[in-house]
């Protein structure tokens, strides 16, 4: 389903050239839970922003589900990336001034006005948030972010999830809530690919990838 082949990427910074991939080949299978670990500047971030279509490579190929999509024009890719990947992030990313409901909406393209904002509704129930709906991110908890952020993700029924750090700023319990969350969307069939430092995704995930100084 995923496949990166030689994989490089290089910023460039006023002190030179700084080399976060490096040579990466990597091949996920259908259903797969991935850890991906590494120290502070290995290139996480970087490889999972390339798997996702949101960071070109300076060389390699990144062909996900048979397209290979730095191929693709930018309005494809965006496409590609709304209707096979969603994306959780530590920060959670939402848009401060609209609410959750229309948040979770604002990534949701596909059918009518009337099935998305039914299907936004039933997620969001399913996350326990219907009490939740039109609250804005200022007034949720930590972990009521997250899990918006994950309704966000699934709103299309993607093929493949990127976590980066996705407990990164919650309490054990919420942490532990969110993980149940990806390993539900894991044993449905899913790709999960998440960068994380914690533990607890260690039970259920098929592979842990090491990465340092942009290699495996």
């Amino acid at each position: 389903m995923v496949h990166l082949e030689k994989l490089n990427k290089q910023y460039r910074t006023r002190s030179g050239d700084i080399k976060a991939l490096d040579d990466v080949s990597l091949h996920v299978k259908e259903g797969e839970l991935v850890v991906v670990r590494g120290p502070s500047g290995s290139g996480k971030t970087t490889l999972l922003l390339s798997i996702g279509g949101m960071l070109r490579p300076t060389k390699g190929q990144v062909i996900v589900d048979n397209n290979d999509i730095y191929s693709l024009s930018n309005k494809e890719r965006a496409r590609f990336r709304a209707e096979n990947i969603g994306f959780v992030f530590q920060m959670f990313h939402l848009v401060p001034y609209l609410n959750i409901f229309e948040n979770v909406l604002l990534s949701s393209g596909i059918g009518t006005k009337q099935k998305r904002q039914k299907e936004a509704e039933e997620l969001l129930k399913r996350l326990n948030l219907s009490d939740r709906l039109y609250h804005k991110p200022s007034e949720l908890s930590a972990g009521e972010k997250q899990r918006t952020a994950i309704a966000r993700a699934l709103i299309n029924q993607p093929k493949i999830i990127l976590a980066d750090e996705p407990t990164g700023n919650l309490d054990p319990e919420k942490s532990e809530q969110i993980i149940g969350y990806l390993e539900e969307f894991h044993q449905a069939g899913g790709i999960v690919i998440v960068v994380t430092h914690g533990k607890l995704v260690d039970q259920y995930t098929d592979r842990i990838i090491y990465l340092k100084n942009g290699q495996i």
